[in-house]
């Protein structure tokens, strides 16, 4: 039997978090085909910095966060390490 490596976050539960610019936004807005897109009030949240509240995994392993007082899903590549 194989095993799969388990699933790894950039961003544990309580780290400080800042979503990425504007723009950044935007191209994943316009390119990301798949599950939780980004809506405009998500993207009108760019620069923002808050506290990771969970942590959860799509099958297949693409990394979602919730954060505290912001709304929306929020992918890995929508968020920077707020140091």
């Amino acid at each position: 039997m194989s095993t799969m490596p388990p699933y790894k976050e950039l961003f544990p539960a309580g780290r400080r978090v800042r979503i990425r610019v504007r723009e950044t936004l935007l191209d994943f807005q316009k390119t990301w085909m798949l599950h939780h897109p980004i809506s405009d009030e998500m993207v009108s949240l760019a620069g923002t910095s808050a506290a990771v509240k969970s942590v959860g995994f799509y099958h297949g392993g693409d990394v979602l966060y919730v954060l505290e007082n912001v709304p929306g899903t929020w992918h890995e590549g929508c968020l920077a390490d707020e140091r």
